[in-house]
């Protein structure tokens, strides 16, 4: 996951018509379509439905399917409609009180869904599809700041006017499971069949039961123009990764949103289940999305981490900030009650905010040679969105490098040992806490998102609040 050399710079503003430069790389990136070549493509009747998404709250792609000639008589000049409340909404798609943009009192009205044409591509696993992200903005065509995207755009913009490049690149897990997704819900998502009986990490004969699926994933993913470097056995049973390219941090964002969408869509059509849960069960290892991250000069097209061999100050400071501010951040790493079953010791997830070199038992690995060298942060799982993540790492590394933050001795030796790193929050209760009392959080991304993802968390833990779970039927239904 070497930074590209090239392609690095660019505003999401300069994104829209399409003929932008591809990130990520050198030259065009296959799967990438130009709205010349989808006027050609719906012409010849190869592509007859674009898909129009944003990504909501949860990180789940929300939007509409739209006729290939509608799409480019319309929708090109003109964007779509969508209502509000889709940046509103809990997982089961309720309306939440306590939204500022979007609530009863206001009528729930419309924003608008602004396509970002340097995102259009095929979707090889759906027939005659491209697909187009989007971001939102309202009538007068202000962004709508509490959407994911806009979240990290702000980041980026930052960074960009520091003078940097943000490269950022995600490793997602997954579990396989031979149920299908309507044969998993009617389990009540229990006592599920993985692929593979067996702990697979890195086993050759293990992923080869999977990879007739595994293979659909890496083709569609490159034929979606998501450059893929490999897929792996993880360390479960049925539980597997995939690695794409490094680029700049929206355009991972992007692709990790468009495939974590079509892992599901592919296996769904498989008849096979996924999950991206932090924790499917309390005897799994949990899934992971290591996020590792590094600046780009804009200036001299080289990594600002390092100068030669040695690390810059530039690097330094970044790490401080990752430091000082990720627990009051970790809201936006881990979102869900869920998020934080993964933290136990010697879970291969970490449990503290230490650093050291090419140590998965801390939360910040330093790995990479020359200029390579990276930041990767071990702390979220597979459920984090990948804007607000992002967005949190870049906002925290910025600002070390502004207040030249001092990131402290590298641990050596065992972070799961007790007393010898600063815990991570163990709760969303106090991951929420911390957010709630974060001037840096309000700052950083603004009072507007702030409180818009204040009320997020709350309401997380309020529904959880309110659940019966089967620990308590189990433990107390009889004996209690």
């Amino acid at each position: 996951m070497k930074p590209p050399a090239t392609d690095t710079a660019h505003v999401a503003a300069e994104r829209r018509d399409g003929s932008a430069p591809r990130t990520g790389g050198p030259g065009s990136v296959r799967g990438m379509l130009t709205l010349e070549e989808l006027r050609q493509e719906v012409d010849a009747g190869t592509i007859d439905t674009i898909v129009t998404a944003f990504t909501d709250m949860q990180g789940r792609l929300i939007g509409k399917r739209i006729q290939g000639e509608y799409f480019l008589e319309d929708v090109v000049d003109h964007g779509i409609e969508g209502c509000n409340y889709l940046l509103a909404l809990d997982m089961e798609m309720d309306p939440v009180p306590g939204y500022q943009m979007a609530n009863w009192e206001k009528g729930y009205g419309d924003f608008t869904i602004v396509p970002d044409f340097a995102t259009l591509r095929r979707i090889p696993w759906l027939e005659n599809t491209a697909l187009v992200l989007c971001d939102v903005a309202w009538e007068d065509g202000s962004p709508v700041v509490e959407s994911p995207r806009q979240v990290l755009i702000k980041q980026f913009e930052r960074a960009h006017a520091m003078g940097y490049a943000p490269m950022f690149a995600s490793e997602l897990e997954f579990y396989l499971y031979r149920d299908s997704f309507e044969e998993a819900a009617e389990k009540g998502y229990r006592d599920l069949t993985p692929t593979v009986p067996y702990i697979m990490d890195y086993h050759v004969l293990a992923t080869t039961r999977d990879e007739v699926f595994m293979r659909q994933v890496r083709l569609g993913m490159q034929g979606a123009g998501i450059p893929v470097e490999f897929s792996k056995g993880e360390a479960w049973y049925g539980q597997h990764e995939l690695n794409m390219r490094y680029a700049d941090a929206i355009t991972s964002a992007d692709r990790h949103t468009i495939y974590k969408n079509g892992v599901k869509e592919i296996a769904h059509r498989s008849g096979l289940s996924v999950t991206f849960m932090a924790k499917p069960s309390e005897k799994d290892i949990g899934s992971s999305c290591h996020i590792h991250s590094s600046l780009v000069s804009l200036e001299s097209g080289e990594s600002a981490f390092v100068d030669g061999h040695d690390e810059t100050d530039v690097f330094r400071t970044y790490l401080g900030g990752l430091r000082n501010h990720i627990r009051e951040l970790a809201l936006f790493i881990a979102p869900s009650v869920n998020s934080y079953k993964r933290y136990a010791a010697e879970s291969w997830a970490p449990t503290s905010v230490s650093w050291g070199r090419d140590n998965r038992t801390c939360g910040f690995r330093i790995v990479g040679h020359g200029s390579s060298r990276r930041v990767e942060c071990r702390i979220p799982g597979a459920d984090a969105n990948p804007y607000l993540a992002f967005a949190a790492l870049l906002a925290a590394g910025l600002d070390g490098i502004e207040t030249k933050a001092d990131p402290g001795p590298e641990l050596k030796g065992n972070a799961y040992e007790a007393g010898k790193a600063e815990a991570f929050p163990s709760s969303l209760r106090e991951a929420v806490d911390l957010w709630e009392q974060s001037s840096f959080a309000k700052e950083a991304f603004g009072e507007e998102v702030w409180a818009h993802y204040l009320n997020y968390g709350k309401t997380e833990q309020r529904l959880f609040d309110q659940v019966v779970t089967d620990y308590e039927r189990a433990r107390m239904f009889e004996r209690g």
